[in-house]
C-alpha cells in the first residue's frame, strides 16, 4: 500500500515506519524535521507542518492511508497545540478525501470502570494530563465527524521500547490488563497492531486498544 504517515520520526510513529516499512509498504514520512530521517528503500521523507491545513491536505492527497502519530508533548500548550493541530490534520484529510485516517491515541480515554476513564483517576500521573487530554479531544473529534474512515489505536497504560512478540489481547473502550493487574505493551507489538489493522481492517470508525495478557 501507500501510505503517509504524519510524525513518522517519533516514538510511536517510528514504529509504524520501521514495520510498514518491513511488510513492503511505501511510506511517506511527513515530519517537521526531515534531516532526523536517514533515507532507506520504500521511504519517502517530506518536510510538513499539521497546522498548515492547506499544505497539508496537497500533502495527504493520493494515499491508501494517512496515519497520524502527531502529538505535541513538546509545546508549552501541550493540550492546546494538539487540539489544534489534529483539527488541521482531520480537515486535511477530509479536504483530501482520505480513504482511511488512522490514528494513535492515548490510554487516558479508555475506561477503568463503566463510565470512569483512567485520565479522570486521582491516580493518573499529572505529567502525562495534557497529552492525555489531547488524545480524548482527538477521540471525540473523530466520533463527531462522518467525513473520512477512521481508527484510533490506543495503547496500554504504559509503552516503551521492547520486543515484538505478537503475543497480546485486543479490546475496544476498556483499559486492558494482566492477571497481575499491570498494562504494558512495547512499541513493537503496538505498530505491528497498527499495521495489521491497516491490512485487514476490522475496526473501522472505531478505537480499539491492546495489551499484554
Amino acid at each position: 500500500m501507500k501510505i503517509a504517515i504524519i510524525g513518522a520520526s517519533g516514538f510511536i510513529g517510528s514504529a509504524l515506519r520501521e514495520e510498514a516499512l518491513s511488510r513492503g509498504h511505501q511510506v511517506t514520512a511527513l515530519v517537521s524535521r526531515p534531516e532526523r530521517l536517514a533515507t532507506q528503500p520504500g521511504l519517502t521523507i517530506l518536510k510538513a507542518d499539521v497546522q498548515d491545513t492547506q499544505a497539508l491536505t496537497a500533502q495527504l492527497a493520493g494515499y491508501d492511508a494517512v496515519l497520524s502519530a502527531f502529538s505535541g508533548h513538546a509545546q508549552t500548550d501541550v493540550a492546546g497545540y494538539f487540539a489544534q493541530g489534529f483539527d488541521s490534520i482531520l480537515a486535511a484529510a477530509q479536504a483530501a478525501k482520505a480513504n482511511r485516517l488512522m490514528v494513535v491515541g492515548g490510554a487516558g480515554s479508555l475506561e477503568v470502570a463503566p463510565g470512569v476513564q483512567l485520565i479522570d483517576t486521582p491516580e493518573f500521573p499529572a505529567e502525562y494530563k495534557a497529552t492525555a487530554e489531547g488524545a480524548r479531544y482527538a477521540l471525540n473529534a473523530l466520533r463527531a465527524q462522518q467525513g473520512v474512515n477512521w481508527t484510533m489505536l490506543s495503547p496500554a497504560a504504559m509503552i516503551a521500547p521492547g520486543e515484538r512478540t505478537g503475543q497480546y489481547q485486543l479490546g475496544t473502550n476498556q483499559l486492558l490488563t494482566d492477571a497481575a493487574g499491570n498494562s504494558q505493551i512495547s512499541v513493537e507489538d503496538y505498530g505491528k497492531a497498527m499495521i495489521d489493522e491497516l491490512e485487514a481492517p476490522a475496526h473501522a470508525n472505531q478505537r480499539f486498544t491492546l495489551a499484554y495478557a
